[in-house]
């Protein structure tokens, strides 16, 4: 399983790449509002900075300018992809930049039948956003299991990037159910390794040690 970084901060991208535990990295328009560097050359640093993909999304609205939009963000790095929202004008703007070799996140996912035409469009991505199903009273995990599901009988290789990650337990249920990839907040990504009975034994095994005889 892959781990992505859902950031657009420098600072978080660099820690976490220093962990040995980033594949990639999703940006959005709301993170990189964030953040006070100009657009392009924020995700050039980012790009030089992160060993795989790092989604960029596009704003335009209508196909034709999604399609112009995505070939000038594929051309600010060779690892960028570009994010498109599941819309009929993003659906068609991916079949277009699918046949032209670039590669594309469908975002914005909250239904399997948007995933299978996002998939049939030619995506390379696509990202269910769990977290917020789950706000609204669904199970947004039971997306995700339909999603992997209808791509296991038709073989479709489209990976699927569990999104909208709210904490440890949405990350270790994707697992579970075979997703590819889990793009994960700064803040949850430093509880995965966070258990308290580890900190308890540390801290007893460290009390003991200096009983010992040296």
């Amino acid at each position: 399983m892959k781990f992505f970084l859902d950031t657009a901060n420098l600072d978080q991208i660099q820690e976490v790449a220093s962990w040995g535990m980033l594949d990639g990295v999703t940006t959005n328009p709301t993170l990189v509002s964030k953040e006070k560097e100009p657009f392009e050359i924020l995700i050039k640093k980012i790009c030089a900075a992160v060993p795989g993909p790092v989604s960029v999304e596009s704003v335009s609205t209508q196909a034709p300018d999604i399609v112009k939009e995505a070939r000038e963000l594929a051309a600010l790095a060779d690892n960028v992809v570009v994010k498109v929202p599941v819309c009929l004008e993003g659906i068609k703007a991916i079949k277009v930049l699918a046949e032209e070799g670039i590669p594309v996140n469908t975002t914005l996912i909250f239904s399997p039948m948007q995933a299978l035409l996002a998939a049939k469009a030619g995506a390379k991505y696509v990202s269910p956003f769990v977290g917020r199903l789950d706000d609204i009273g669904h199970d947004g995990m039971d997306i995700v299991d339909q999603i992997l599901t209808i791509y296991n009988v038709y073989g479709y290789d489209t990976e699927v990037i569990v999104a909208s990650i709210r904490h440890p337990m949405h990350v270790v249920e994707a697992a579970l159910m075979g997703a590819d990839i889990a793009t994960i907040p700064f803040s949850a990504f430093a509880k995965l390794i966070k258990h308290p009975l580890t900190d308890i034994g540390m801290e007893k095994f460290l009390q003991d040690w200096d009983l010992v005889k040296r």
